[in-house]
């Protein structure tokens, strides 16, 4: 007989999901937000996010691989603004590529991320928006923000579905929402 998958129940942007609950160290688990393959909550957390980041002077979308990728792609048309994805492997094609390594929350693993050198052009001296579909720990985050650096970006601004953990490490970044962490009883720890 299967145990029940524990859930932790969200409102986005007006849409309800259940976010399974994953086990991430002995003791702690984490509110699975997965966005791939779900068009309607993408687009109504593009949309939000949208009219959240209406107020901000900025030109270019930056995200990186690869669960939020459709996330920064509704929001590249909602805003008419391009989009850059830093990548999770080097390819000859991106050439000088700027790379930055940080450690995965979900994975567990040390993993690089890398900006393309044709996209170099495009956010050098530009003020940009790092999206991201959750801010847990902040390390692909602060990975995002030393590849802008080396590339001569200005960040205008960090903006997230959600956030999780401390709500006080997150009060910068523009959110429709924020997660608890768990402890192994399942009760939230805020």
């Amino acid at each position: 007989m299967e145990a029940t998958q524990r859930t932790y129940p969200v409102e986005i942007a007006g849409l309800k999901r259940d976010l399974p609950l994953f086990q991430v160290a002995s003791g702690v688990r984490i509110a699975v937000l997965n966005v791939l393959g779900d068009t309607a909550l993408v687009q109504a957390a593009a949309s939000g996010l949208a009219n959240r980041l209406a107020a901000l002077d900025y030109s270019v979308l930056v995200t990186a691989e690869a669960k939020s990728i459709p996330l920064v792609h509704a929001l590249s048309v909602a805003t008419a603004r391009p989009y850059v994805v830093l990548r999770k492997s080097y390819k000859p094609y991106m050439g000088d590529a700027l790379s930055a390594t940080t450690r995965s929350i979900t994975t567990g693993d040390e993993q690089t991320l890398y900006l393309d050198a044709k996209d170099r052009e495009l956010v050098s001296e530009a003020r940009i928006v790092l999206v991201d579909d959750v801010i847990s720990s902040g390390s692909t985050l602060e990975a995002m923000r030393k590849i802008m650096g080396h590339a001569g970006a200005i960040i205008a601004g960090e903006a997230a579905i959600m956030t999780e953990g401390d709500r006080s490490d997150w009060s910068d970044v523009i959110a429709l929402g924020h997660l608890p962490i768990f402890d192994g009883s399942e009760a939230a720890v805020d």
